[in-house]
């Protein structure tokens, strides 16, 4: 699947607000669930599926839940290694991801922290655009996937925003 990035739609963060509402009425009332990726960070273009990182207490926690998100459409699914995430797909394609870290590491999750630090720093926010963008164009042309083209820059970002906060590097790239 080509990856196809779009402007920034100012109807992300009610999206986001309507996914979140889900999750916690279908899993957890009380599940913290934040808006990451790049549909969360105002004004830069995004592949148009609304990331989202719930903190849960332990594996059980979402395993309890799992049955009730099913119902609705989310599916486990994803190559990642590190964390559990659920797709949602509507038409056959993807429109949602939940990213479900558990309370224990939720802190050091590199999807919040890079979020953090592409909202508080607007030159890496725009670099990590730049780099999204060429990594469009090389999948385009055969040269390697769009994830693969934008690893090294948002390797960059996350190392320098562990460092801020005192962590730290660890390797961005966690997929199978």
């Amino acid at each position: 699947m080509e990856a196809v990035l779009v402007p920034y739609d100012p109807a992300w963060p009610d999206v986001f607000r309507r996914v979140a509402a889900e999750l916690r009425t279908q899993g957890n009332p009380n599940w913290i669930v934040e808006h990451i990726g790049s549909t969360s960070i105002p004004g830069m273009s995004a592949k148009p599926i609304i990331d989202v990182a719930v903190r849960i207490a332990d594996k059980e926690d979402l395993d309890r839940h799992l049955p009730a998100l099913e119902t609705v459409g989310w599916r486990l699914g994803s190559g990642v290694r590190s964390h559990q995430v659920m797709i949602f797909e509507e038409d056959g394609m993807r429109t949602r991801i939940a990213h479900f870290f558990e309370a224990s590491g939720w802190d050091e999750a590199n999807q919040r922290i890079l979020r953090d630090w592409l909202l508080q720093n607007p030159g890496d926010a725009d670099l990590y655009e730049r780099a999204k963008h060429a990594a469009v164009d090389a999948s385009r042309m055969g040269e390697e996937s769009y994830n693969a083209g934008k690893t090294a820059v948002i390797q960059l970002l996350v190392d320098r925003a562990r460092a801020a906060r005192g962590l730290l590097p660890v390797s961005v790239y966690d997929k199978d």
